[in-house]
Order: C-alpha cells, then structure tokens, then sequence
C-alpha cells in the first residue's frame, strides 16, 4: 500500500436551501483518511460533476433519487485514480469512474465503480459526453422523443452539457432544422458557429415565443426541454401535429419557492395530439453499449464536438454549483478537485 493523505476535504450540505442556495447552507470540511476494507478501494478524485438535478436533492422531498443528507458529504458523478485498493480486479494507479463526488478523496465499493481508459478520451469526458449527460441526451432524443430523418428539433438549455450533445445528434441523424435557446449572445453565436445549430436566440433578448416562431416558421416536431416554463409553453405553441417533446429538466423553476403555473395553452396538446414525456437516464442503461460505440464514433471523427467549463479546486465546488444555475457554463461544469 503506498502512503496515504491524513485527510481529505468533502463538501457537506448544512442547510436545506429555500429558493436560491447560498454558500451558508454548505461547509468544506477535513475528515481522514483511511485504509480501504475488502472489497473496496480509495480513489483520489481528479474531476467530479456538478449537475442541475442536485439543486432537487437538496429539498427534503421524496423523489426518483434520495436527498442529500444533512451534515454528510454530496455525491454524484466523479473520475479519479486508484491509490489504494483492497479489491480484486482493481490496482493502484487504475483510473475509475463512480459516485462519490464533491470530495478529494472516496472510499469506493469496487462493485460501484467503473475501470475508464484515459487513452480513448480524456478522464473528464466519462462525466459528460461519454458519460451519463450524454446518455441522456441521446435517450431522451431517440429513445423518448422518437427521432426520425427530417424532424425539426428545437432545444432549450441548448448550450448546456445536455442540450448541445441532444441539438448536435439530432443533425447527424438528419434532422431538417435544429434551434436552440440560450442566455447570452456568446453562447448563441457558439451553437450556430461551432455546432452546427441552424438557429438559436438569446431568450433574454425577447418573448420565446415570438423568437421561436421566427426561428422555426414551419413548426418544429421535436422539443427537447432543459428549463420548463416560458420555454415549454412556447413549444407547445409551435409543434406540429403528432409532435413530441422529452421533458429532461426545468432549471427556470428549480429555486422557485412558490408554486408555478402550468404553459397556459395546454388544451393546444390534445387538438395536435402531443406526446410530453419525462426522461431520466437510470431507465435506459440497456442503450449503454450502443450510446458509446456510437458517440465514441463522433468524437473520433470530430463530427461531435463538445465543450467543458473547469472550476478548480474543490474549494470551488459550491461556486461552480451556483454558477450552474445561473448558466455561467458552456457544456459541462466540472470541478477538478486535486490540490
């Protein structure tokens, strides 16, 4: 066994946020660090993910997947090299894929994690493009939203780490039109320039509705949805008959403290006969295989691209959390954790 740090640094949730999080509800604190049991390993996290979903697990609600504790480490996504193992199949020096982000350091059941090769893509892709972002990009597109050559396809949220993969997929598939919605000028130059995307609007810069209904003049057939609200009843406006839309997240409501009124064109679903539905990414692991093959394929050729916004240091990590909601990203928000 080599030499083991005496501590590690995790970040822990103090306080069940109301509305907008604020750094008080969370604390950085030094725990030690131990031999792994059998059948476990120590990790030393080089990247973990910060993810919309999180701001969920911070409500004391019951949902697809358990709240944060209070007083414990966060988890989620994270990418990290084995520097200790007590599990067979495992050695030190092997870089891992598992859940046990927001630390410096993860004890690991070695049945939860996953061996990643740094020499087909680089670590930090296994938490994005590679990784369970883009899985649910891509189940949510041709899985959910039932994808065929010549839909057109309109994404909110489109510069974030799902919606670029879903916007850039649906144009290699052959989709007729791709648009996208995004918060800044920079980010909608960004879609239309280096990904390909047919249209895109700042939603800042006017009603979506009106934005939409210029950038898709024909109506669209596909909506992806990254953010609820003005985005999701706009679409509604604009799907054409038998349109689909996968309802991946709603960001524009997340902090809300008050419940939130429904699209008010609704009944609009029943005349165009709509699909609305929801998707999370545990219910489509069996596209697992094909989803890599596949996108592995694009990033080789460069006909995928995708871009990551780092935050380093692990000190960093709420930061890089709360700049997340606010949409400070393009693509995936990551935190490189070592010191």
């Amino acid at each position: 066994m080599s030499v083991l740090p005496a501590s590690s640094r995790e970040w822990h949730l103090v306080a069940r946020p109301h509305g907008w999080p604020v750094p008080s509800d969370f604390a950085l604190r030094e725990t030690p660090v131990t031999e792994p049991a059998e059948g476990r390993i120590l990790v030393r996290n080089l990247h973990f993910s910060v993810d919309p979903y999180m701001r969920g697990r911070m409500n004391d609600v019951k949902s697809y997947i358990p709240p944060f504790k209070l007083d414990h480490p966060m988890d989620g996504g994270a990418v990290g090299e084995v520097i200790a193992s007590n599990a067979e199949g495992f050695a030190v020096g092997d870089h891992v894929l598992h859940g046990l982000g927001w630390r410096e350091y993860a004890d690991v059941p070695a049945q939860h994690a996953t061996k990643v090769d740094p020499s087909l893509a680089p670590l930090s892709a296994y938490l994005g493009v590679l990784g369970m972002t883009g899985l649910t990009a891509y189940a949510g597109l041709f899985e959910v939203a039932s994808f065929k050559e010549g839909d057109a396809v309109f994404v909110s949220g489109a510069a974030g780490a799902v919606g670029s993969q879903v916007g850039q997929m649906a144009r290699l598939k052959g989709a007729s039109r791709v648009i996208g919605s995004a918060g800044s000028d920079e980010k909608v130059k960004f879609l239309v320039e280096e990904l390909g995307f047919d249209a895109a609007f700042n939603y800042k810069n006017g009603p979506v509705k009106d934005q939409l209904r210029e950038a898709a003049p024909d109506g669209i057939d596909v909506y992806f949805d990254n953010v609820g609200g003005d985005h999701l009843e706009a679409a509604i406006s604009s799907l054409n008959v038998h349109g689909r839309a996968t309802i991946c997240g709603m960001i524009a409501q997340y902090n809300d403290t008050e419940p939130v009124p429904g699209p008010r064109n609704m009944a609009m679903i029943i005349g165009k006969r709509l699909r609305l539905q929801g998707v999370l990414v545990g219910d489509h692991y069996g596209l697992q295989n094909q989803f890599v093959q596949e996108v592995g394929g694009w990033l080789a050729s460069g006909e995928l691209k995708h871009r990551e916004t780092f935050v380093e240091g692990i000190e960093n990590g709420v930061d890089a959390f709360l700049g997340l909601l606010r949409g400070d990203n393009t693509g995936k928000m990551i935190v490189s954790a070592t010191r």
